[in-house]
């Protein structure tokens, strides 16, 4: 409906033309506001608008001490659930508790005492001697396991990490030194890789054209997971990506009368950047990258299909790795596979937030809490983390318990 002023009418420059002006436009605004109200009744609409009366505004501004109109006043109230520490822990969604956690370590052949990695404040190079003591302090702390890594001396390294494998090679002497400290009250966990034990610092066999091999790779894990549960391990744990792995290693281990040692699978890995501070911790020799085996860190979809893959291969768990920004695959393996879940916090991870902290700009309690916490909402079962036997001990202080 238009409304136009002829210019006979028009009294721009007087006060009686300002009027009318005015009072035309109220007409147009009622008119406008009546047919707004036909048509949002109508059927027109499947759902007729509602269109609510604003209040109407108080006579005087609220004062910093006064109390609010009964309209304002709120009805629900989510504070009341946040008002103390007993409250907040009472209704917390996410719980954490020391056994859930896993602590990954490193022994290095030819050392006698633990040395500290520089990217890894917190972190060390342990010895035989120094291992089994972390293991009986992860027993003290009440933590589910230790993830053993093997790093080899130089001279022991070749083209297939044949120190993997050997009996008297560092990986298998610890896991027998740390299963005979434990026993059976610290599940025992051995990583499956080779790239610590080759020269080149890949996870496999190179081929002459520089492809990694994965069939005969495979057979390899099968030998290293075979010495692995040999010398003691509740656990071994494939990490190297390469395809039907963990078929291979679960028959192998079956066929050898192993059919109780559990398969944790590394099954949605990441060729990601945040893996930096753990090539100097293994002292890997890689050069280039693991692009090849390792998967895409902008594919979602491809994660959860590798968990499922290990899942019918025979894992009994399956992992995501790295965690903290991977958490949308966590969330998905979490709601798809039947298997629990772990997700490796790693050591980019660790490192970042140990670099922010000792600058000050971060709580470091707060905010290695607030990391792993993160971790279990978005669904994993178990977390290996460096900071597992620390979390625990914060667990199990008196009235720290799960509050924040």
């Amino acid at each position: 409906m238009a409304h136009h002023l002829s210019p006979e009418n028009k009294h721009s420059n007087s006060s009686e033309g300002r009027k009318d002006h005015t009072g035309e436009q109220a007409k147009v605004k009622e008119v406008r506001c009546e047919e707004f109200a036909a048509f949002a009744s109508s059927e027109n609409l499947s759902s007729p608008l509602h269109v609510p009366t604003p209040p109407p505004v108080p006579a005087t501004p609220i004062s910093q001490f006064g109390t609010l109109p009964e309209h304002l006043t709120p009805v629900l109230r989510p504070r009341r659930l946040r008002t103390t520490p007993v409250m907040r822990n009472l209704v917390a969604q996410t719980r954490m508790t020391p056994g859930q956690l896993v602590l990954p370590a490193f022994v290095r052949d030819g050392i006698d005492t633990p040395h500290e990695i520089l990217s890894m404040p917190g972190v060390f190079h342990h010895s035989l001697d120094s291992i089994r003591k972390l293991a009986v302090d992860a027993v003290e702390a009440g933590i589910g396991a230790i993830d053993l890594f093997g790093i080899p001396r130089e001279e022991d390294k070749d083209p297939y990490g044949s120190a993997a494998w050997d009996d008297k090679g560092i990986l298998n002497r610890a896991i027998a030194a740390v299963r005979a400290e434990v026993g059976d009250d610290l599940i025992v966990c051995a990583d499956t890789c080779l790239d610590e034990f080759t020269d080149h610092g890949h996870c496999g066999v190179v081929r002459k054209d520089g492809v990694i091999d994965n069939d005969s790779t495979v057979a390899l894990y099968c030998q290293m997971a075979l010495t692995q549960a040999q010398a003691g391990a509740h656990m071994v744990s494939p990490s190297g990506m390469m395809d039907g792995q963990v078929a291979a290693i679960r028959d192998t281990l079956d066929e050898n009368g192993l059919s109780e040692t559990a398969l944790m699978a590394y099954s949605a890995k990441y060729a990601s950047a945040f893996f930096g501070p753990f090539r100097e911790a293994v002292q890997c020799s890689l050069q280039g990258d693991r692009a090849t085996y390792q998967q895409d860190p902008r594919n979602r979809r491809e994660g959860v299909y590798e968990a499922l893959l290990d899942e019918a291969e025979g894992a009994d768990i399956v992992m995501v790795k790295p965690a903290g920004y991977y958490l949308d695959v966590v969330t998905e393996v979490a709601q798809t596979s039947e298997l629990p879940v772990a997700a490796y916090q790693v050591s980019g991870e660790y490192s970042m937030i140990e670099a922010a902290c000792a600058k000050g700009w971060l709580d470091r309690r707060r905010t290695i809490m607030e990391s792993v916490h993160c971790i279990v909402r978005a669904g994993a079962d178990i977390v290996l983390t460096y900071w597992a036997i620390e979390i625990a001990n914060w667990l199990r202080d008196t009235g720290m318990t799960n509050r924040n």
